[in-house]
């Protein structure tokens, strides 16, 4: 901080700026209303739907490919494992960014059931080379021991979840990749928007308000007080599919793989 009169320089008070905007998010009605409104009818739309990266269909809000950009480039990590791959569009984002750090980094993606179609176009991408996956139940107990193996030379772990949405699912995954997840990095649960919206939403799933990433991320951060929300990027964003699903690594051993 300035000395009291001392002005601050320009990218000081820039970052001020925008620190004291954010902060004022959730006390806007009229805005945070607004964005809760286009996100329950964009769903109805299936508007994530409509997005690609570097030429795969990934699936993702916008808004969130844009956090998990700032996130990586400020946790700078090393090795980024994700579960539910679909069309690989977030596997190819995360080697990506991973390309751009510069560093020897990979991403490890778990799917119980990778399509032949899509395994087809990820591996014929530029980006594949840092990319490793890994077919089975993301919460089977050898596909978590593979996972960890993978990951076992790696230094800074960043981990995103995005698969079964059912709150058994979600809880186990977190149980079994959070503690690999390395202090100061992330663990971000996707979906939890879920609890927010109208049941009838998914009348064809076995998740719903009630049970769902979100209740299955409360539900974690009761056993644990090595994970905190994020909630300056959650407010920042108004628009995301992961509401107090961006936790980060505050303390713990972190990066249990390596032991």
């Amino acid at each position: 901080m300035a000395a009291e009169g001392t002005p601050m320089d320009p990218i000081t008070q820039f970052k001020q700026e925008r620190t004291d905007r954010i902060a004022g998010y959730p006390a806007d009605k009229p805005l945070t209303s607004s964005a809760h409104n286009f996100l329950v009818e964009s769903l109805r739309a299936r508007y994530s739907y409509n997005f690609t990266w570097m030429g795969r269909p990934i699936i993702q809000y916008p808004q969130d490919i844009v956090a998990l950009q700032e996130l990586i480039w400020q946790v700078q990590p090393d090795c980024i494992i994700e579960t539910g791959i679909a069309h690989g569009g977030s596997l190819i984002f995360s080697a990506s960014m991973l390309e751009l750090l510069g560093n020897n980094g990979t991403v490890i993606g778990v799917d119980i059931d990778i399509r032949k179609h899509n395994r087809i176009e990820i591996e014929k991408h530029p980006m594949f080379r840092r990319i490793t996956m890994v077919e089975g139940s993301s919460v089977d107990a050898g596909i978590v021991q593979q996972v960890r193996t993978l990951a076992s030379k790696y230094h800074r772990i960043m981990v995103c979840l995005d698969s079964m949405h059912t709150h058994d699912h979600v809880l186990a995954e977190l149980r079994a990749y959070a503690p690999m997840v390395s202090v100061g990095s992330y663990c971000v649960v996707f979906d939890g928007i879920i609890e927010d919206v109208p049941p009838e939403f998914y009348p064809d799933r076995n998740w719903g308000p009630g049970n769902n990433p979100k209740t299955a991320t409360m539900a974690f951060l009761r056993e644990t007080p090595d994970f905190e929300i994020d909630q300056q990027t959650e407010n920042k964003l108004l628009l995301t599919a992961a509401p107090s699903g961006f936790l980060r690594r505050a303390s713990g051993k972190g990066a249990e793989c390596r032991t």
